[in-house]
């Protein structure tokens, strides 16, 4: 009997898994209750009828501006002129964080990056940032995509692109450290809007080197920028 009810429950939550992996949504920890059924409605612009409901302990919603974690949900938007003062404060805690981790080579000696580059980011379009679930600025970075779109990616030593095809950038990415994951998911965030991504980082900023790997980049080389004369590990996604 004890053997026939675990059956039944294990093919409950195979049942629950595949319901929600056709809703883009994720869940850790099994339901209490699997027996209760959702009303109609709708998930990540998809509808849904009578799912197996249950209480999950921590779900995310994979959408392409929303990400739930707990009772913790993380937003981008665009940045305005409103945010500057905050995103400035974000770039200061990166830079002390970058030193005390072993990279105080990649912000710290200029100063990088400045905010009139980051008005000049809002202005194009192109400056985003990371808000919690009470609207707090926790994270911050600069986006675009295109053909041959970052200049600097052009010449690449050591190695090379994996693909020609248009990309998106991530530049200037930043998290004040208030909750976990924000960088991964301002960089998963970015990766979804263009399906193929490269970034680069600093020789010295292991922290973000084990990031992106985590998240499925590929170090390609090594590529140059205009700031200083410090090479950067270049990383793409396709």
């Amino acid at each position: 009997m004890l053997k026939e009810h675990r059956h039944l429950k294990i093919q409950r939550r195979m049942r629950i898994e595949m319901a929600l992996n056709e809703l883009n949504v994720c869940y850790h920890a099994e339901p209490e209750d699997a027996s209760d059924l959702w009303t109609s409605g709708v998930v990540c612009g998809q509808v849904w009828t009578n799912y197996p409901r249950g209480h999950f302990y921590s779900m995310i919603i994979k959408s392409q501006n929303m990400h739930m974690e707990g009772n913790q949900t993380m937003n981008i938007r665009k940045s305005n002129e409103q945010d500057i003062e905050r995103m400035m404060e974000i770039y200061a805690y990166a830079r002390r964080f970058m030193a005390e981790t072993g990279n105080p080579n990649q912000w710290g000696p200029t100063n990088w990056p400045p905010e009139q580059l980051i008005h000049s980011d809002i202005k194009n379009g192109n400056s985003y940032v990371c808000t919690n679930d009470s609207g707090e600025v926790i994270g911050t970075f600069y986006f675009t995509q295109g053909k041959d779109i970052e200049p600097t990616y052009r010449d690449i030593t050591d190695g090379a692109w994996l693909s020609d095809a248009p990309y998106g950038v991530v530049h200037r990415i930043a998290a004040d450290g208030s909750e976990k994951g924000i960088g991964a998911y301002c960089v998963n965030w970015a990766f979804d809007q263009c399906g193929h991504m490269r970034i680069d980082t600093h020789g010295d900023n292991i922290v973000m080197q084990k990031m992106l790997k985590k998240l499925g980049f590929v170090h390609c080389g090594t590529i140059y920028v205009e700031e200083d004369n410090y090479p950067r590990l270049a990383f793409e996604k396709v």
